[in-house]
């Protein structure tokens, strides 16, 4: 660390729907640990959680022309405000996100997936900077001071493979169908994509549709359907009557309304923006429903990730099984693990066969039908159709699922990667990977590079 006493611009990012009084708990610790390098911090110390407040911070800590920028990642946020910092101050930029312990409970920080989707922002827009995934009061505080950027990015690399396999399953996609149900969340650049790009790598096409039709034809849905579901997923879901039946009901018809799309349009998978609008105009979740039609083959990606429907009809194809697209959030050095996640939409085969599966509610939202319950053990091929730093290219990693408690509720497990967690940690801020992979059971990396060759994509693996 230079002797120099630097003047550091300091942003913490949160967002309300997580635990608030956690963040606080770490931002007082991450705060103190700054105040002890000795160096003069300008910034609000207190959680951003709005753009407004944002921008205002921004406002007070560019007239004091500050060394270094920091961008405290206290829990998820999308990378619209990150993206807003890159753009607004040329200084040398750092990331510190915290980690969370793995108790079993909510997600209440959520703040690795918020770096995860920075990174690839960033990585669009050729930005480099330094970051740090750590709770405070641990060594290494110096990398969020270096002058250079951390950042490396991943060199993608032609692949090898024989191409003869992966021609069969490129021929195989092409023509397939993906229904995007609404928009992408702003600050989701993970989600974005080119209808036009997608063809002509794959052959898959992509129709638009609102969310009010989803919506529409869920309430009109025959009542008798959405009893006979409910009957149907009640004999392998335990607590389907402790959840609100009148939401319980309203998530069950977006099932029905799913599959109404899918025989009228010919559907092979959907991508859909799945909050916050499913709780706040419809009232019910879609996760359940997503779990069912993965189960069922047809692949459901959330936040509108059309890539991500993509990612997992590829790999459902090179399986022969179904898949589940997962959020990482968290990678620990000191167990040499990872943790993949998502709210409750895994398709129950993949549950721990010891484990009885539960209906349970949206951590945030509050509203059913979401499934729980931890991964099973075995094999796991993470893959992703990726447009990190602005290039086509298929991002592959490898591991195995252990028999462990559940990390986080909804659906999640904990993965030992092919890579050590420190090296896999970096490689996936270096790649920019994006914030969904689909994951399915076994080893299919070989079928993953073959059809690589034969789309002629280059490939990077984590």
């Amino acid at each position: 660390m230079s002797g120099k006493t630097l003047t550091l611009g300091v942003l913490p990012l949160g967002r309300p729907t997580f635990d608030v009084a956690f963040a606080e708990e770490m931002l007082a610790g991450m705060m103190a640990d700054l105040e002890a390098t000795g160096h003069h911090l300008v910034g609000p110390g207190t959680l951003l959680m709005d753009a407004a407040s944002t921008e205002a911070a921004m406002a007070d800590i560019r007239a004091k022309n500050p060394d270094r920028i920091i961008i405290l990642q206290v829990t998820f946020t999308d990378a619209a405000m990150t993206c807003r910092i890159s753009d607004a101050f040329a200084q040398p930029l750092s990331i510190w996100a915290v980690p969370e312990p793995r108790l079993g409970g909510r997600l209440r920080l959520n703040a690795f997936c918020g770096l995860n989707l920075a990174s690839h922002a960033l990585g669009l827009r050729r930005r480099l900077f330094s970051w740090r995934y750590a709770a405070p009061h641990t060594p290494g505080i110096e990398v969020l001071l270096a002058g250079a950027p951390m950042v490396s990015p991943l060199i993608a690399e032609v692949s090898q493979a024989d191409p003869a396999f992966g021609a069969a399953l490129l021929a195989g996609l092409s023509g397939k169908s993906i229904a995007r149900i609404g928009a992408h969340p702003d600050g989701f650049d993970t989600c974005a994509y080119d209808s036009a790009e997608l063809a002509k790598l794959t052959g898959m096409k992509v129709t638009g549709f609102e969310l009010p039709e989803l919506f529409e034809r869920a309430r009109s849905a025959p009542e008798s359907a959405a009893r006979g579901l409910k009957a149907e997923i009640g004999g392998h879901l335990s607590g389907m009557d402790e959840v609100d039946q009148v939401e319980l009901d309203r998530s069950l018809r977006l099932k029905l309304a799913l599959d109404g799309m899918k025989a009228d349009g010919g559907f092979d998978a959907f991508a859909i923006r799945c909050w916050p609008e499913t709780f706040t105009e419809y009232g019910g979740a879609v996760c359940g429903p997503a779990s069912m039609m993965g189960e069922g083959r047809v692949p459901c990606a959330c936040e509108a990730d059309v890539y991500g429907a993509a990612t997992q009809l590829l790999l459902q194809a090179a399986s022969d099984q179904p898949v589940f697209l997962v959020d990482l959030v968290d990678l620990d050095a000191s167990d040499d693990t990872g943790v993949v996640w998502h709210c409750g939409q895994a398709p129950i085969s993949m549950a721990d066969p010891e484990v009885v599966a539960r209906a349970t509610i949206h951590t945030n939202r509050k509203m059913p039908l979401l499934l729980e319950f931890p991964l099973k053990p075995g094999p796991v091929t993470f893959v992703r159709l990726s447009q990190a730093r602005g290039q086509q290219s298929l991002i592959i990693a490898r591991g195995e699922m252990l028999k462990r408690e559940m990390a986080f509720t909804g659906t999640s497990g904990v993965v030992k990667f092919e890579r050590p967690a420190q090296e896999m940690l970096a490689r996936v801020i270096d790649s920019g990977l994006e914030h969904h992979m689909a994951l399915a059971y076994g080893d299919h990396v070989s079928t993953l590079e073959s059809f690589a060759a034969a789309a002629g994509l280059p490939v990077i693996h984590l």
